[in-house]
């Protein structure tokens, strides 16, 4: 047994070693699945992608996760080969061929295809996108409250990069993850250009301050769907809710610190560059919003 504990953690299931992976169009035994050598999103990271989540037969928030993946396919001037309609048929082909029905996670990534010769310019990939979908039985298993790092990468501009895409591209975020496992945490905390704190290297971050919540301005972290999901759901159920700038001082004192994402939805953070937050464990408000949450879950289905 080891201490670690992430965003992303889930017991292993004997069911994923024989799961069919949806390749443009193809369901494909996981030994046999495979993508070219050239293809644009392994030659150059150049693409896009999305995590969603399986609850009792129903993809939760579905409309919400195809509006971000062609907005960012249309950012990046890709052209999706399927429409609304084939991306989400193939979403349920998928879940069909493998038997799933509930406790499922799919990384769904499209890539602007196989190119003809090895270097970055986008006319060399001429065979149009590469769509792959792999679907697991995955539930998230984290023991204990995480802990985070702060790191010198930053979250940027959008003239760089922008924050927002769920694009493939993600070193800057592996970097940061890499520094904050060297200084003995399970996730970095990364600020904006500003200083100020803005998210994790997976997660949208929030803080719980005399029973208000904080979460950044949205300029530079990642367009979180839970993250938009939260900020309703404080809304809605009288929970004063902010996006604002705020320090790391502000964060170190936070009555409670929670992350949000797809896969762990709301996950609570124990500390933070060594300092425990609140009582280091989850707190009242955080456990609200994941009771409030599983039922907005619930009602989807």
């Amino acid at each position: 047994m080891t201490d670690h504990a992430d965003t992303h953690g889930a017991e292993d299931d004997a069911r994923n070693e024989s799961i069919l992976i949806w390749v443009d169009g193809r369901l494909v035994p996981r030994a046999e699945a495979s993508v070219s050598v050239y293809d644009s999103g392994f030659m150059m990271g150049d693409g896009v992608w999305e995590g969603l989540r399986l609850h009792e037969g129903t993809w939760a928030f579905l409309d919400e996760h195809l509006d971000r993946l062609f907005e960012a396919a249309k950012a990046i001037d890709l052209t999706m080969a399927l429409d609304r309609q084939g991306v989400a048929d193939a979403l349920v082909d998928t879940q069909r061929a493998n038997g799933m029905h509930t406790g499922v996670h799919a990384r769904l990534m499209v890539t602007r295809g196989v190119k003809v010769r090895p270097f970055q310019h986008p006319r060399l990939s001429r065979s149009g996108p590469t769509m792959v979908i792999i679907m697991e039985h995955s539930e998230p298993s984290i023991p204990r409250p995480i802990r985070l790092a702060t790191v010198p990468h930053l979250r940027g501009l959008p003239m760089t990069q922008d924050p927002k895409l769920n694009s493939h591209s993600k070193l800057n975020c592996i970097l940061a993850c890499i520094a904050a496992d060297k200084a003995g945490a399970d996730e970095a905390l990364m600020l904006d250009i500003h200083g100020f704190v803005n998210t994790t290297n997976s997660c949208n971050l929030f803080i719980v301050r005399r029973g208000e919540v904080w979460t950044s301005t949205g300029d530079y972290c990642m367009n979180g769907i839970t993250r938009h999901k939260v900020i309703e759901l404080c809304r809605a159920n009288g929970i004063p809710v902010h996006e604002r700038n705020f320090s790391l001082v502000d964060t170190y004192s936070a009555d409670e610190v929670f992350l949000t994402g797809t896969f762990g939805a709301q996950t609570p953070v124990g500390s933070i560059d060594g300092r425990v937050i609140g009582t280091g464990e989850m707190g009242p408000v955080t456990a609200r919003l994941r009771a409030l949450y599983g039922d907005l879950i619930a009602s989807c289905t």
